[in-house]
This record gives structure tokens, sequence and C-alpha cells, in this order.
């Protein structure tokens, strides 16, 4: 299961047991996958550590073709996801997605502009909630929409939130245009001085997070609402993390913001009841 300290934890525990199974074995692969450039030989920072990483992404691409043609996996997450595959008729173009996007991680760490991050955020992200959704089950097509554009509201929060830490460990994935824009050097980022300038920058980002959570939920067919009740409790974490980011002045450059479980759980219950009642908007 789940650890109770991931904001998954608390929108998994709504489901049934068997779609609850089904999507830790989904979140588990694709954890799996995302640990290969972040585990292989310690890092990607030498040629041994890119190729290892590189070994690392062509074997979960292997263990993804065996699941689908009915062989026998090698690894737990493999062989966890393999009995889901039919019974919820998973989109392999999904994982093939995510895996691309891992994969991306292997050949940069800059974005210029945010239509490059944004295509990184669908194959991180959305690619993963494409794949949820069909667990969850929906009548309107309209879901899909909504997949995508929770998954990149939720993937800049997580940009956001773990700002500097991805810069000690060399990345940094707001876009070179907006720090451009703002006046904003790394080496301002780097000092973790909260300026001007760089509350402007935040700010800016917060502002285009807060949008894709509203056109998530302006997109949400209502008649879904409830099927998709997992998904709103991540996003409404996930939001509530946002506002808790802002109400902080962006102290996002040493330790890492969070969330305490009793803040998640209810959270995740005053979702749960207003979507069960017809009334959870954001």
């Amino acid at each position: 299961m789940a650890d109770r300290d991931t904001n998954f934890y608390y929108s998994f525990v709504v489901l049934p047991a068997d779609k609850r199974a089904a999507i830790l074995a989904v979140w588990d692969f694709c954890r799996a996958v995302d640990d290969a450039v972040d585990e292989a030989s310690g890092g990607t920072s030498t040629p041994e550590g890119h190729a290892a990483a590189e070994a690392e992404i062509a074997k979960w691409r292997r263990e993804l073709a065996v699941c689908y043609a009915g062989r026998t996996a090698e690894t737990r997450q493999a062989k966890a996801l393999a009995p889901w595959v039919a019974k919820f008729n998973l989109p392999r173009q999904s994982f093939e997605d995510v895996i691309d996007g891992v994969e991306m991680d292997l050949s940069r760490c800059r974005w210029a502009t945010f239509d490059e991050l944004y295509e990184y955020c669908l194959r991180v992200a959305s690619a993963v909630g494409l794949v949820c959704i069909e667990i969850f089950g929906y009548r309107n097509a309209g879901c899909r929409q909504y997949a995508i554009e929770l998954g990149v509201a939720l993937q800049l929060t997580n940009i956001l939130r773990d700002l500097g830490k991805d810069q000690r460990a060399g990345r940094l994935y707001l876009p070179q245009e907006d720090l451009a824009r703002f006046d904003v050097s790394e080496n301002d980022l780097r000092m973790g001085k909260m300026t001007n300038c760089v509350r402007a920058l935040l700010d800016r980002q917060a502002h285009r997070v807060h949008e894709y959570y509203a056109r998530a939920d302006k997109v949400l067919p209502r008649e879904d609402a409830r099927n998709m009740v997992a998904a709103r409790i991540m996003g409404a974490i996930y939001l509530d993390l946002l506002r808790k980011i802002e109400r902080s002045d962006y102290a996002v450059f040493g330790e890492v913001v969070r969330l305490s479980r009793p803040r998640k759980a209810f959270v995740a219950a005053r979702t749960w009841v207003g979507t069960m009642l017809g009334t959870g908007r954001r």
C-alpha cells in the first residue's frame, strides 16, 4: 500500500479493492520507471551513470512489452501490473509516454519555454492520469481532457514544491523564458533569497498552476464526478499544498513543504463528501 506520507494514499483508500490494487500497480510501475533515472549508478552526472539509466529505461520498455504480450515479467512491478492491463483495457501508449518523459530527463535539465515544459508534463503526469481514469471508469470522454489538465496541474505543483531539491540535483524545471521575463538568474535561485524579482517569478508559476486546476475542474463532466472522486481528492490535496507554498512566501529552497497527515485526511474527507453530495467544487 502507498505510504500515508505520500499525497496519493488518501486518494487510493476510497477505491474498491480491485481498483485500488490496479491503481497501486500502475503507481508502482511508473514510480519504478521514474526512479530509473534518479537511482541508476547514483545518478546521471557521469557517463557510467547515464549509461546505467539508459539501460534501466530499456529494461522497463521490455517489461511493458511483456505485460501486453501476456508473457511472464521479471520485475515485481511488471508482474503486479500485468493482470490489470486486459481487465481495464489500459492504454499502452500512455505507459510509453511516461517512459518517454522520464527519458527526456536524460538529455536535458533545462526548459527554454513553457510549451516545452508542457510537453514534458503531458508525458510524465497526464499520461498516468489517462491510465488511471480507465480504472476509475467513466461515461463521458471529456474525462480524458480532465486527466490531461489535472496531470499538468499536479506536475507543475511538484515542480514548484521541489524547486530547491531539483536545483541541488542540477535540474531546473522553471522555463528559461520566465526567468528572463522577471530578470532572475539561476544563481539568484541557488542563493534562495526572496527578492521582489524572485517572488514575482514564483507568483507567475503559482498563478499558472491555479489556471490548470481551474481548467481541470471546468472540463470534468459532472455525470462522472463520483467516478473521478479519487482523482478529485488527489487534486484537492495538491491544490491545498500549492496554497500552503504560497502562504509560506515560497519557502521552497530548503526543506520540502509538505502537508501533515491530518490535513491530507481532512482535505480528502471534505472532497469525498462534497463529491458524493454533488457540491464538491474548487
